[in-house]
């Protein structure tokens, strides 16, 4: 950042990047499902981004810069294994006569405020990179060339994986919204 954009108080890091904090947190809530490593992820992002502001290009979108650094701190603590996946069947978890905590995972109940539970639960049926496309192009309202750089991948990458998500929902989602009046008839595909 310049100088003189440093002065401005509308360029303030206060400004730009702390109005992003909820997004964030949902996003990474998403990413680690646990409530506590998803604050420590986004402190740890804003921490970041704070340290290297003066390098934020002014103009930018900084939405978009927060979720890239987001993203790559999530790949660094996994990398660290200071967060390990845990895979834990809820068949197991009900068989010692045990409820998980709060009912629900977090990335369900975040997808729970917006969709109902047949929808959240087609999205959640996707593979990981559909998913994640799907959830920061429609949910979200990034744009592509955001989104590649959240992601890290092509333009192209990002086109095709939304096309085929959104394609993989309609078709999970036909009868629903047949059922629902949100269409009509089914598709011929």
């Amino acid at each position: 950042m310049r100088a003189e954009d440093r002065d401005n108080p509308n360029n303030s890091f206060e400004n730009q990047a702390l109005i992003h904090k909820d997004s964030l947190y949902q996003y990474a809530l998403s990413k680690v499902k646990n409530e506590s490593d998803a604050k420590d992820l986004v402190q740890e992002t804003y921490l970041k981004a704070y340290k290297f502001f003066d390098t934020f290009e002014d103009g930018t979108n900084c939405k978009a810069w927060l979720f890239t650094i987001l993203r790559n701190t999530f790949i660094n603590f996994i990398r660290k294994d200071k967060m390990q996946p845990v895979l834990v069947f809820m068949q197991d978890i009900k068989a010692k006569g045990l409820e998980p905590a709060g009912g629900e995972n977090p990335e369900d109940r975040i997808l729970k405020d917006k969709f109902d539970d047949k929808v959240t639960g087609a999205i959640n049926s996707l593979n990981e990179h559909y998913k994640n496309v799907v959830l920061l192009a429609d949910v979200k309202g990034f744009r592509y060339k955001e989104i590649a750089d959240i992601m890290n991948c092509p333009i192209g990458t990002v086109m095709s994986r939304l096309y085929r998500g959104r394609k993989l929902l309609r078709e999970k989602l036909e009868d629903y919204a047949l059922n629902n009046g949100y269409i009509t008839q089914k598709s011929n595909s």
